[in-house]
């Protein structure tokens, strides 16, 4: 399971997908969340605006496993 560093209290699924490489644009947020699978804490998740916290743990189908962790 990677690690994914935040510096602030949320972040939201799509920012996030952006930072764990997932995507490369934050344009290319919308269609991929239509297109994948994705798990957060173990629910299914299609919402690009959903806001992730601290020890939050997110699966994405071809991309990995990855827990946003606040610095």
């Amino acid at each position: 399971m990677k690690m994914i560093q935040i510096h602030t209290d949320y972040i939201t699924l799509g920012q996030f997908l952006k930072l764990a490489d997932c995507i490369s644009t934050g344009g290319q947020a919308k269609s991929f969340l239509q297109e994948a699978e994705i798990y957060v804490n173990g629910e299914p998740e299609n919402r690009r605006g959903k806001k992730l916290v601290h020890q939050d743990q997110v699966r994405v189908e071809g991309c990995g496993e990855f827990q946003v962790v606040r610095s």
